[in-house]
């Protein structure tokens, strides 16, 4: 592409479609912009116009579609092509700062970010001048520059936050810290100053506190992965300047909005954040200052009040003085009774109440209001600040503490009784401090995991959170509902299976109530409940039997709950739905028809417009779990499964729903292989389009292709076999692509394995050559060990499937000599690096034939290399096996399912049984081998000694455990 108006232009209107809500026009503009981002000079068309467009939307539109594309492209991944050329690469780093800091900030915080992107790829190796460039913007006077250079430091440097210590990390810190420490430390003190100077001007203090807000941002990065000698020099400017922001005043900067913080609460926010890094890490050399920021952050609680805008504030505020108390050399400002009684009336349990504002939040915002409150997103409320408070006292003062509450929670109960309509929050804000007291150690996977033993979690149970639930009204005090639904799901390791066993047909119930929050966590808290273990690892502590009574209800309340407004894609109710099939089982068959039915329809209104990535992976799940369950007891069902989903499969292949693909795939994989005989028709009309190399380029949809291509060949081998000109060159074409690539070379492994395993052997005689060829050049070129054990898995199984004297006879095709070579220079000396059972079983069949089924090992040149051969085989015998994981799939962990962009989503209940191709023909390799040896010894006598190896296997006589038109990838292959 040109830099040329008519580019130009033409890139505006597409632009201008992209913000379209029609689809119809949307999509398209979208499609066009993703097949000319691969094209020369196209993001300085985009920089060209943020720079010179006159119109506001498009230099928006633009910044955040150049910010994307940076995201998507700059990496540069190994055996993948560079997606920006080299000129575009310097130009935009040339000219991008420029451009970011003389934008308006909305575009400078979008340029900022492409800055870090690209930073955090070139930094400080391929753009060694970024940092200079930047201070040397602090001279510039202009805060609007300043502001710019300090968020794009910010954005670079935050990282240092979550990155695993290192060499290339701690290199890459003292650069900085060399070239920024000095420069932002004066900046500090000088903005200071200019605050002071104009402490009456509220237009420039509000871009003076912008610049505090990043500064102090900036010090906790650089400042979080260890102490820096030049920050703890200098620590007293730091320390005492943070200390004065921290009491500041100014009533200028006090905002009449209540729920929007202001610069001021910004700040000194940030500020208690960092007074909390330096004590909980730095706190020998912080222990000076610590007395003064724990005084004026208590003072700042006491004060504060309870509006929205201070949220933040009080919370790190909070946090601050939970990370101090807990730790012991600061126990002694703790330990005064009064001073605990004041923490406990002053700070947690006004913190602690029930605001209208959170009300409002349930009610009108439940999606936010949920990923605070069961989540625990990244912003911190009041109330988990105050509940890490209590745990923080709790563990030096834990008899004291619970004693205080004790006496709060018996009033506040107590007010609850005389008026519950009016008096509700008491009780919310009791059951609140009770699972404060009484949660010492929790997880999210598993609730509360250590629990304070002087509260009584069972009668709490009984007495107070019982008879919330067992209400015949669900919607009577939805807040104290979801409290005690919470509860329940939280202490469900400490509370009686008895009691658990009667919570579940109430917590069936409340997933009708209209609460979006209730019956939410009412779908939650039956999910949780579901996967908790019983006596042994692989069984539930709630059986199928016990659950026999509610299956009807419960999967008419989960589906209903899905109608329910604002639940349309609930995750958490699919998920519920998907763990309910897992545990019920063959429990769930009668009602398969209806539930398949609405599960596909559900999938047809999501592949629209997919938003929930977490929602549509658990649909895809529940659809796995339907066909496996019933087509376990009937396998005939399979066809009743593909007639269902096949219609909504085509049209999302049709219509090209990115996110959704590599599902489809999965499930047409499990579909496929639930088929004993021929494989449909329609499978085979679909097998060319799979070859096609659009497929192929989506990094998110070459394994679960794979697998999809290996159950045709599974299933339908007579079929691709009846047409192998057409569709085996295209087979071929795939591996030698996905071989070529360190990434997927071990999927080009699984496909070809297949192709040797269930093709017939002459329609791939023609090739077998060749598929060698391209194997020794990719170990030639570039050898890795994931490829080193893959090979070897290959080799033996072709030596399995085609015999020892085959493989022999092919390597010394390919170059006089090279089956020794290959023998003594890869399987002798790295056959023990392969691992899992079935892999070391193929290997072992593989060696036993090359032992003792290739005459040329006996009369050749190669005689040498049979011992050793056989020693490097009894080593991969010896070899301790792998920790193997059971097959106790309702168990699986699918918490943290990606996002869709390129990765692929496993489906857990889509998994393919690990085969084994030599199953049937050899149990016990290592009985294979003794009567192999056997037999050579005995038709070679005295040429072979044998006998200490026969010796040690009888000691250890054990083994664990159409016309394709896919011409890019035409099988068309160099001659060696």
């Amino acid at each position: 592409m040109e830099l040329s108006d008519t580019n130009l232009q033409a890139l505006t209107e597409y632009l201008k479609k992209t913000l379209d809500p029609d689809p119809a026009i949307r999509r398209p503009a979208e499609k066009y912009l993703e097949s000319v981002e691969v094209s020369q000079n196209y993001p300085l068309l985009l920089l060209t116009l943020i720079g010179n467009s006159q119109d506001t939307v498009i230099k928006v539109c633009s910044s955040v579609t150049f910010k994307n594309y940076i995201k998507r492209n700059w990496r540069i991944i190994e055996d993948e092509p560079n997606k920006i050329c080299e000129a575009d690469r310097v130009a935009i780093k040339a000219n991008i700062i420029n451009l970011m800091l003389s934008s308006p900030e909305q575009i400078q915080k979008q340029l900022s970010d492409a800055i870090s992107i690209i930073g955090r790829e070139d930094f400080p190796q391929k753009w060694p001048d970024l940092l200079k460039e930047m201070v040397n913007r602090f001279q510039s006077g202009d805060f609007h520059v300043i502001n710019g250079v300090l968020h794009t430091a910010h954005s670079l440097f935050k990282r240092y936050r979550h990155e695993f210590k290192s060499t290339e990390l701690w290199t890459e810190i003292k650069l900085v810290l060399d070239t920024f420490a000095a420069p932002l430390t004066s900046l500090f003190t000088a903005t200071i100053e200019l605050c002071n100077t104009h402490a009456n001007d509220i237009s420039v203090l509000k871009v003076l506190f912008s610049s505090l807000i990043l500064i102090a941002k900036l010090f906790h990065s650089l400042n979080f992965q260890d102490l820096p000698e030049y920050f703890e020099d200098n620590m007293e400017t730091w320390m005492t300047n943070f200390h004065n922001l921290l009491t500041l005043d100014n009533k200028l900067l006090q905002t009449d909005d209540e729920e929007e913080a202001g610069l001021l609460e910004m700040l000194k926010s940030q500020i208690c954040d960092n007074a909390a890094l330096y004590a909980q890490k730095y706190d020998e050399e912080f222990q000076p200052y610590l007395p003064r920021f724990v005084t004026a952050i208590w003072n700042l609680l006491v004060t504060t009040g309870q509006e929205v805008k201070y949220d933040l504030l009080v919370s790190n505020a909070i946090q601050f003085l939970a990370s101090v108390c807990g730790r012991p050399h600061y126990k002694n400002l703790f330990e005064d009774p009064s001073t605990l009684t004041s923490i406990c009336e002053k700070v947690i349990i006004p913190n602690m109440e029930f605001r209208a504002a959170d009300e409002e939040a349930f009610e009108d915002n439940s999606e936010e209001y949920i990923r605070r409150d069961l989540e625990g997103s990244d912003i911190d409320t009041r109330r988990r600040a105050a509940c890490d408070l209590v745990r923080g006292l709790c563990k030096f003062f834990e008899v004291h503490v619970t004693n205080i509450f004790s006496g709060y929670v018996s009033s506040m109960l107590q007010e609850f009784a005389k008026n519950p309509t009016v008096n509700w929050k008491h009780k919310d804000a009791a059951i609140f401090l009770v699972t404060s007291l009484a949660s010492k150690a929790q997880t999210q996977k598993h609730g509360i995991t250590q629990a304070n033993e002087l509260v009584n979690l069972t009668d709490f149970f009984i007495n107070h959170i019982l008879p919330d639930l067992k209400s015949q009204n669900v919607n009577e005090f939805p807040v104290l509902k979801a409290d005690g639904i919470k509860y329940v799901m939280f202490f469900r390791n400490q509370i009686p299976k008895e009691h658990i066993l009667t919570a579940i047909p109430l917590l069936i119930s409340h997933l009708q109530a209209e609460s979006t929050v209730v019956h939410t966590y009412a779908a939650h808290a039956l999910e949780r409940l579901f996967t908790m273990r019983g006596g042994t690892a692989n069984t539930t502590l709630i059986t199928v039997a016990e659950m026999l009574p509610y299956v009807e209800v419960l999967l008419a309340n989960l589906f209903k709950a899905l109608s329910l407004p604002g639940s349309s894609e609930n995750e958490y109710i699919m998920k519920a739905i998907m763990r309910s099939f897992s545990l019920l089982q063959e429990a769930i068959i009668q009602y398969i028809p209806s539930v398949i039915s609405q599960l596909t329809q559900k999938l047809l209104s999501v592949s629209k417009n997919p938003s929930k990535p977490h929602f549509n992976h658990y649909l895809f799940e529940s659809i796995c779990l339907s066909v496996r369950i019933t087509c376990r007891a009937n396998p005939a069902a399979v066809g009743s499964f593909e007639q269902a989903l096949f219609i909504v499969f085509t049209e999302i292949l049709q219509t090209d729903v990115q996110e959704f693909i590599p599902y489809v795939f999965q499930v047409m994989s499990l579909l496929l292989e639930m088929h004993k005989n021929e494989i449909p028709d329609s499978y085979m009309a679909l097998f060319p389009h799979l070859l096609q190399p659009v497929l192929w380029e989506r990094t998110g949809n070459i394994p679960p292709l794979v697998r999809l291509l290996q159950a045709y060949l599974e299933r339908g081998a007579s079929a691709i076999a009846a047409n192998a000109t057409d569709k085996i060159p295209g087979l071929l074409g795939v591996f030698q692509k996905l071989i070529a690539s360190r990434a997927n070379d071990h999927q080009g492994f699984y496909l070809l394995n297949s192709i040797i395993e269930h093709l017939p052997p002459e329609c791939i005689e023609q090739y077998k050559r060749q598929i060698f060829i391209v194997l020794f050049q990719r170990l030639q070129n570039s050898k890795t060990t994931k490829f080193v054990k893959s090979f070897l898995v290959f080799l033996n199984l072709y030596c399995v499937r085609f015999g020892a004297i085959a493989l022999q006879e092919m390597f010394d095709s390919i170059q006089p000599k090279m089956f020794g070579m290959v023998v003594e220079k890869i399987i002798i000396p790295e056959i023990q690096k392969v691992s899992g059972p079935v892999e070391k079983k193929i290997c072992a069949v593989g060696i036993t034939k090359i032992l003792t089924e290739c005459p040329p090992m006996m009369d050749t040149d190669y005689t040498k290399l049979w011992t050793p051969l056989l020693q490097a085989l009894i080593g991969l015998f010896e070899l301790p096996e792998d920790d193997t994981i059971p097959d106790d799939e309702h168990f699986i962990d699918i918490e943290d399912t990606p996002g869709y962009q390129t990765a692929f989503s496993q489906l857990a209940f889509a998994g393919k049984k690990e085969h084994d191709p030599i199953g049937a023909m050899v149990n016990n390799p290592k009985i294979l081998l003794a009567q192999s040896l056997y037999k050579l010894s005995t038709a070679c006598p005295g040429r072979v000694s044998t006998m200490k190896y026969m010796q040690w296997l009888i000691k250890r006589i054990s083994w664990g455990g159409g016309q394709h038109t896919c011409t890019v990838f035409q099988f068309n292959l160099p001659t060696y």
